[in-house]
């Protein structure tokens, strides 16, 4: 990532808007998932980058972008349950009150929000918020679920991390999980 992050930022502007990318072409007849890695550090450019896409016209392609961590909030909101967690973690400690969240909020829960008929050609899923919402939900396991219900469109991971094909690990430092299914963008 030795590239400046604004020109690499840039180019994946100019990569959603291509017919061949948005078509999924050149993927081998993978799933159209393609994930941007950026450093952490990089977080706030990147969150001026998107905010700058969400009100741009001019763009040939329809972006949604899903922010996994306020969907976690929203879902938490919708069960009632999300006044609750800063006592339920002082009195049951962070791991209990995890375990209670994993059982409560799962990643059906995120793809039932995110989900929307029809697709239409050129619309593109853009997940943001994956370093937000760690430890309450996991990207691999989120791509899993929606694999069956958005394979007819391309879905753009913004990552604040590192894949190299095979891994995906959270911040560059975290217990790398296993995702084969995506390709590195830029």
């Amino acid at each position: 990532m030795a590239d400046n992050i604004k020109e690499r930022l840039d180019r994946v502007k100019e990569l959603i808007q291509q017919p061949d990318f948005l078509e999924g072409k050149g993927l081998s007849n993978e799933v159209n998932i393609r994930i941007f890695c950026y450093d952490a550090e990089d977080e706030m450019t990147v969150r001026h980058f998107i905010s700058q896409l969400k009100g741009n016209q001019s763009l040939h392609c329809h972006l949604i972008i899903q922010n996994l961590y306020d969907i976690f909030l929203e879902i938490c909101e919708e069960l009632d349950i999300l006044d609750a967690i800063p006592e339920m973690e002082a009195s049951e400690g962070s791991a209990f009150t995890l375990e209670q969240l994993h059982a409560a909020v799962g990643e059906e829960e995120f793809v039932e929000k995110m989900k929307y008929e029809p697709h239409v050609d050129g619309d593109v899923l853009m997940l943001t918020g994956v370093g937000e919402v760690y430890p309450f939900m996991r990207i691999h396991t989120i791509l899993e679920a929606l694999q069956p219900h958005f394979s007819d469109i391309p879905i753009l991971v913004m990552y604040p991390g590192k894949f190299d094909g095979r891994h995906v690990k959270l911040f560059n430092k975290l217990q790398p999980n296993d995702y084969y299914r995506a390709f590195n963008v830029i």
